[in-house]
């Protein structure tokens, strides 16, 4: 058993578990410099919260008919900033588990876990993370994440390179040098298995296109 995870672009991952598959936090056409438009077929489309690089469901075209998921999906409710949601509002993350693996997508969180969501996103074999700060936690705040949960594979998102991303926000780099140690793999798209070693996986974004 496996759980499939493909970078979209920004905070966009489509998540695949055997013929099902979600996808998380779409962004709208020309809301991230750089990145293709979402056009994508999946069982499910799941968002974060309603800004427009995040919530362009419209991208995703579902099934007429649904399908039974092999997903239990857990909503953790936080904020996308560190006022208790005053400047940027709400924030969800979304835990999905399947055959024993679980994987949680953070999309824009902007604040510290509380005590009682450390406990639920306890476990976790991948973590979907932002790492680029000014909508969301620095890369300071995603390392403090990180080692509070100890996930097996941390996937940063939410990142500017050379080539895409929002101008306000800044690289992946300061995020690796904190990690220490990572993998750079030459596609966009990981298969999360139990057993994998602990790593920080950086995907490489349109490599599947």
């Amino acid at each position: 058993m496996a759980i499939e995870l493909r970078w979209l672009g920004h905070a966009c991952f489509q998540v695949t578990c055997e013929d099902y598959s979600i996808v998380l936090d779409p962004f709208e056409p020309g809301s991230v410099p750089g990145c293709a438009d979402i056009d994508i077929q999946a069982d499910e489309v799941l968002c974060s919260h309603g800004h427009h690089d995040h919530n362009y469901t419209a991208g995703v075209r579902l099934p007429r008919e649904k399908k039974e998921s092999p997903f239990q999906v857990t909503v953790i409710s936080t904020y996308h900033d560190d006022q208790e949601g005053a400047l940027r509002g709400e924030n969800k993350i979304h835990v999905l588990e399947a055959g024993g693996i679980k994987v949680a997508h953070f999309g824009d969180i902007g604040c510290e876990l509380t005590s009682e969501q450390k406990k639920q996103l306890q476990g976790l074999d991948a973590a979907m993370l932002p790492v680029g700060g000014f909508y969301t936690v620095d890369a300071a705040g995603a390392w403090e994440i990180a080692e509070e949960l100890r996930p097996t594979v941390i996937l940063p998102m939410h990142y500017r390179s050379e080539t895409f991303g929002l101008k306000p926000i800044s690289g992946v780099e300061e995020f690796l040098e904190l990690c220490g140690k990572w993998v750079r793999y030459p596609g966009d798209t990981i298969s999360i298995i139990k057993g994998m070693e602990r790593q920080t996986a950086l995907l490489t974004y349109g490599a599947g296109r």
